[in-house]
């Protein structure tokens, strides 16, 4: 069944990024994909978005439902049709609202996880963390900066906005295929956070990530941002 195109708000959005071994990462990501590398290092991150006011795109947004949620993504690209296709891959997500996990698939890709988030907000601070129904743990965090990090390896917060931007197309697995949602922001703007303390039990897991083969690389801050989610198939 296709997804209906899904309109709504951005209130907040959270970008973790962090550099990664390409050679872990081509371990993870799923053929055809392979990672989409900056420098020669593989991007991978965490998205922690709270949607408001999110139902099928006509309808008014009293009916809309609200919630929090988590990604886990991966910077990916591929070859279709001859040319090469940028995106990320998603493989796993989390969500506040119930009813992501019992129709995904259905209205967001892909198999969602039931989380308790504990979120507070206060003039540019954000604390957000939450455990899911599989015990994994998510934790950030940060406050809102007018200077992006000198340490990160886009140098700029012109070169991470442009290279998140053109992320939009995220593929999450299911079964033997792959289920694609395109995000179209009306208006792209992020702003530099820093953070100072973050954690992620799956990217702990040196099962999936050996010691040291990831480090964080720099965070952003995204918000009021009207939206839509636009399904996609992979050709």
């Amino acid at each position: 069944m296709k997804i209906p195109n899904i309109h709504g708000y951005i209130d907040r959005r959270i970008l973790i990024n962090f550099t990664a071994d390409p050679k872990v990462v081509e371990k993870i990501v799923p053929f055809p994909f392979r990672p989409k590398l900056y420098k020669e290092k593989a991007i991978i991150g965490i998205c922690l978005i709270r949607l408001k006011n999110i139902k099928p795109k006509g309808l008014p947004d009293f009916i809309g439902v609200n919630s929090e949620n988590g990604a886990h993504r991966i910077a990916v690209e591929w070859e279709e049709l001859g040319k090469i296709k940028s995106g990320v891959y998603i493989p796993r997500r989390d969500t506040s609202l119930k009813l992501n996990t019992l129709v995904g698939g259905r209205i967001f890709p892909g198999k969602h996880y039931h989380a308790e988030f504990n979120v507070e907000e206060n003039m540019g601070n954000y604390h957000i963390d939450f455990k899911s129904s599989d015990n994994t743990e998510v934790l950030i965090e940060a406050s809102e900066s007018k200077v992006f990090s000198d340490k990160s390896i886009f140098e700029t917060l012109s070169n991470a906005s442009d290279f998140f931007e053109v992320g939009d197309l995220g593929f999450s697995p299911k079964k033997d295929k792959f289920e694609g949602l395109r995000l179209k922001v009306y208006n792209w703007e992020v702003r530099p956070l820093e953070v100072q303390n973050f954690k992620s039990s799956f990217l702990d897991n040196e099962k999936i990530f050996p010691k040291d083969s990831v480090k964080f690389d720099n965070a952003l801050v995204m918000t009021s941002i009207e939206h839509e989610w636009i399904s996609q198939k992979f050709k």
